[in-house]
């Protein structure tokens, strides 16, 4: 659990206390590579941290086809906020990519750490800012850059997950196919 509790030091600072409350509030489990821990038309009732492994939330549209919207490795939060936040049912999957150890913080554990603990709250909307801008900052760059310097920025951002994530989950995750994106990547490895 010592790698939840620095994830919060970075923004806050805890009692012993307060730490042994908030960890008390926590499940931790480790999950299989290909579990699914939300599937689209569900309510999402916790919100995830990744111990180790990696996580992606995705959606598949009417034609079939999967649109990753992100992925979570160590030391990162996972949730559809969507569906989190309004208790409505969301329309993204979340997936184990490999197997992973898992904390979860339920809807009703991080309402009632808010009362307990005032200052989680502030630290809650730190990672919700830091997500918005992320989001907007990714749409931003799906608008206006070529597939190159969005694959770039992926490497940049998610370095470790080149190899252990499947080339078309990338792909998708760029907003290219697959094909066009084994074709991209032959031609930045001939520069």
């Amino acid at each position: 659990m010592a790698l939840i509790l620095e994830n919060i030091a970075k923004h806050v600072s805890l009692t012993p206390e307060e730490q042994a409350l908030f960890l008390s509030k926590l499940e931790t489990n480790t999950y299989k590579a290909k579990t699914l821990l939300l599937n689209a038309g569900e309510v999402c009732k916790h919100s995830y941290f990744v111990n180790s492994g990696i996580l992606r939330s995705f959606n598949i549209n009417d034609n079939i086809v999967e649109h990753v919207l992100s992925f979570a490795c160590e030391g990162w939060w996972m949730s559809d906020m969507y569906s989190y936040f309004s208790q409505k049912p969301g329309q993204l999957f979340i997936e184990v990519l490999e197997e992973a150890e898992v904390v979860s913080l339920s809807k009703e554990n991080q309402e009632q750490l808010y009362l307990e603990i005032p200052k989680l709250e502030r630290f809650f909307r730190i990672l919700i800012e830091n997500s918005l801008v992320a989001n907007q900052q990714r749409l931003m760059d799906n608008l206006s850059l070529p597939a190159e310097e969005r694959f770039e920025k992926f490497t940049k951002k998610y370095g470790t997950l080149v190899h252990k994530v499947p080339q078309k989950q990338i792909a998708s995750f760029i907003g290219v196919t697959p094909e066009f994106f084994s074709k991209m990547k032959a031609r930045l490895l001939k520069k």
